[in-house]
């Protein structure tokens, strides 16, 4: 996929220092929540290239922004990119199942292999992975650890107006 011309930079916040990849075109390739697995000897360090994916998460965090506007580039099955689209459906503020998510992508009995998917979601926060729960309401894994998940779901809760439950608007 890399010809040299992948991009990458660190990205500080109030959730972690996360690290943004952009290909030549400022595309979005990945977003990792754990900017210490950063780096990648085939990607030039260039703040400035990932500029734009900086803003935005900016303006996400300081509850500016609810919405992603961004064009990823990411890399997967076309199964796994029909399930990082429909992640990209959930409304900010909203969480939903595993299960509920493989029905309205058209595979009531996928929700193993949706799980999967997300979990292979290269592009977390921006694709919107977090806001995938267990069928129980309870938080499951996240590439970027449970104490991160709970966080960004409380953020977009409070944002939202849904402060009496975390889960109270589950689709």
């Amino acid at each position: 996929m890399n010809d040299g011309t992948l991009r990458w930079g660190v990205i500080e916040t109030r959730f972690g220092v996360f690290a943004a990849w952009v290909d030549k075109d400022g595309k979005l390739v990945r977003f990792d929540l754990r900017a210490a697995t950063a780096g990648n000897p085939n990607a030039g360090r260039d703040d400035k290239a990932i500029a734009p994916v900086r803003k935005q998460i900016e303006e996400y965090c300081a509850g500016k922004r609810q919405q992603f506007d961004l064009e990823l580039a990411a890399e997967g099955t076309p199964f796994q990119r029909h399930v990082w689209d429909a992640l990209c459906e959930i409304p900010f503020g909203v969480t939903t199942s595993y299960g509920a998510l493989s029905k309205r992508i058209g595979r009531p009995n996928g929700a193993r292999a949706v799980g999967l998917a997300n979990g292979a979601n290269p592009i977390g926060l921006i694709v919107p992975c977090h806001r995938v729960i267990g069928s129980d309401g309870s938080l499951t894994g996240y590439g970027g650890g449970l104490p991160l998940k709970r966080a960004l779901l409380e953020h977009e809760a409070e944002i939202a107006g849904n402060k009496r439950d975390l889960f109270a608007r589950a689709l």
